[in-house]
């Protein structure tokens, strides 16, 4: 197995070194374009759906349109780690390793640019906002993007907890369907020594935290399966003379299929009207973010699969989706797609670890991975 140049490492510690929150990527894209440049795309564009860039080789009339993807963006987390490369903007790091797939999809260019195929083109994707939902489907909605026929689309993701090289291919889908939802909740506030005398939220938050963990179905194995996670809540403020008047939930909430997804999204609904009306309380009940299931198309798994085992890479073949959300859903909507896993080492921290951070082997293996797939295709 090849190890990353000099390069490409150097260009990912950069990457680290100053990551920006989803929407905001613009010195990171402006980067990206002046590497690219460097490998001579045959046309390279930006500001699409966003930050978003898009590199185009172009290697003659005929043969698939490739389509790869990474992610431009990182996340609201202070970095805990003390290394030389370490993020210098409080409170933002890259944690789920964008700035490693950025890197590999550089690494992809750089090999592009060295090849000679018959016929066929490929399309370098750098999407903005992947992890509050809304990049791949501004991009896709960018009239660059909208009217392109594209033949296959891929995308990696790291996966810290699984083998470091292996190569996960999931069998129906990447990722679940998914998507987050608040409540705000209206009463009425009095004096904390009188609260009958206005309309406190308290026990209807309470009662509905109680009923949508009636909705949790969380054993991956079932095929209704659920998972509600309460991720903030909020009542009232510290003034003691006060019984509140208002207060809201958040939750985030993930399927299997959309089938699910959209039966789950009813029951909510119709638990909050009945609790909440019940309480004389008024309410907004308000969806967002919002990832599609990334279904993964089996011709392209096949490519994954002989691009895996040429390279040398062992393969696993997983049946049920990872339980995170992925916005390469959008792309799997509208192109024949798929998406596989890069196991990322045993004793990797987890995806959104304050202590994670992208091990450098892995841009040779994902470098490989997508080349040997293009190959495939337009070999």
């Amino acid at each position: 197995m090849s190890e990353p140049t000099t390069e490409l490492i150097s260009f990912r510690h950069h990457l680290h070194q100053y990551p920006e929150l989803s929407g905001a990527e613009h010195q990171t894209a402006q980067h990206i374009v002046s590497t690219l440049s460097a490998y001579a795309p045959t046309d390279i564009q930006s500001e699409i759906g966003g930050t978003g860039v898009l590199a185009t080789y172009d290697f003659g009339e005929g043969g698939s349109t490739l389509l790869f993807r990474c992610e431009l963006d990182a996340l609201p987390i202070q970095e805990a780690i003390d290394i030389p490369y370490k993020s210098i903007h409080k409170n933002i790091s890259h944690k789920c390793g964008h700035d490693g797939h950025m890197t590999i999809m550089v690494g992809l260019a750089q090999w592009l640019s060295s090849q000679s195929f018959e016929k066929g083109r490929v399309i370098l994707i750098f999407q903005p906002a992947e992890e509050n939902g809304q990049g791949a489907k501004m991009m896709l909605k960018d009239p660059r993007i909208k009217n392109l026929k594209v033949d296959a689309a891929y995308a990696l993701h790291n996966i810290p907890g699984s083998p470091m090289h292996e190569v996960i291919i999931l069998e129906d889908s990447f990722s679940p369907s998914v998507t987050s939802f608040s409540i705000k909740l209206n009463g009425k506030e009095s004096h904390a020594s009188e609260p009958e005398k206005g309309n406190n939220p308290s026990l209807t938050i309470a009662r509905l935290v109680e009923a949508f963990d009636t909705l949790n179905r969380p054993h991956k194995e079932d095929p209704l399966f659920s998972l509600l996670t309460p991720v903030h809540i909020n009542m009232g403020q510290k003034a003691y003379g006060i019984s509140p008047g208002h207060g809201e939930l958040h939750y985030t909430i993930r399927t299997w299929t959309e089938m699910n997804m959209t039966k789950l999204k009813e029951q909510i609904t119709s638990l909050s009207e009945d609790i909440i009306t019940k309480a004389n309380l008024t309410y907004e009940l308000d969806w967002f973010e919002y990832f599609p299931a990334a279904k993964n198309n089996q011709g392209c798994n096949v490519q994954i699969e002989k691009a895996a085992l040429s390279a040398g890479h062992i393969v696993r073949k997983q049946k049920l989706p990872f339980r995170f959300g992925e916005d390469f859903g959008w792309f799997s909507q509208r192109f024949n797609a798929a998406m596989f896993g890069l196991g990322a080492g045993l004793d990797t921290p987890p995806l959104h670890d304050d202590r994670y951070d992208f091990p450098d082997e892995l841009i040779e293996t994902g470098v490989e991975v997508f080349s040997k797939i293009v190959e495939g295709h337009l070999g």
